[in-house]
């Protein structure tokens, strides 16, 4: 009973980190409006350690499906969750939760290729600047300072840059994953659990 009660206790927390880094990156728009776009980039660095921790704790279905579904639901709540973010959500946690059970709950293979589409979440989160451009500047208007949107514009346009950065974001977090002190923490993280 006490390790079921420690699970949830880190369970959450996870959830609770991973919902401020998310928080972090959506305030990153105050900066400029390059920076709510492509902090889907530098992000999976910090949600690595996060899913690699939730993964350790759970050794089953699920890591992916507790953290993005706390934020869906609280998004969800609050009114922030438009369709092209529900579904890019839904999609890429059950590609994360697919690839985990193909390649194994308790390998760090299955960790490594999970945390790829899992990687892409805060870009489900912003990708209705692209999926819905007119509601977003609308909005812009409402809720941001004057000329927002005239600086999100050039943003949304550079698809160029936004394939650049799309591919940088699979290529840090899965070299981070590989090489990284996370790896590390993982396998020593199972060890310990497989001693228990």
């Amino acid at each position: 009973m006490e390790k079921k009660n420690r699970i949830i206790i880190f369970g959450v927390l996870m959830a609770v980190a991973y919902l401020v880094t998310f928080i972090l990156g959506a305030a990153s728009g105050a900066i400029h409006p390059a920076c709510y776009a492509y902090a889907g980039a530098v992000l999976p660095l910090i949600f690595a350690f996060i899913y690699i921790y939730t993964c350790s704790i759970i050794r089953g279905f699920g890591a992916a499906t507790a953290l993005n579904g706390f934020i869906l639901v609280l998004f969800l709540i609050a009114g922030e969750a438009d369709l092209p973010y529900i579904i890019g959500t839904v999609v890429l946690t059950a590609l994360a939760e697919i690839l985990r059970k193909v390649f194994g709950y308790d390998t760090i293979k299955g960790v490594r290729w999970s945390f790829i589409p899992f990687a892409f979440s805060f870009f489900a989160y912003t990708s209705h600047w692209w999926f819905d451009t007119e509601v977003s500047l609308a909005a812009a208007v409402e809720e941001m300072p004057a000329g927002y949107d005239q600086l999100m514009i050039p943003v949304i346009n550079n698809i160029p840059v936004m394939s650049l950065v799309r591919r940088h974001n699979l290529q840090l977090p899965v070299r981070n994953l590989h090489y990284g002190q996370s790896f590390h923490c993982l396998r020593s993280r199972y060890t310990h659990n497989q001693e228990n």
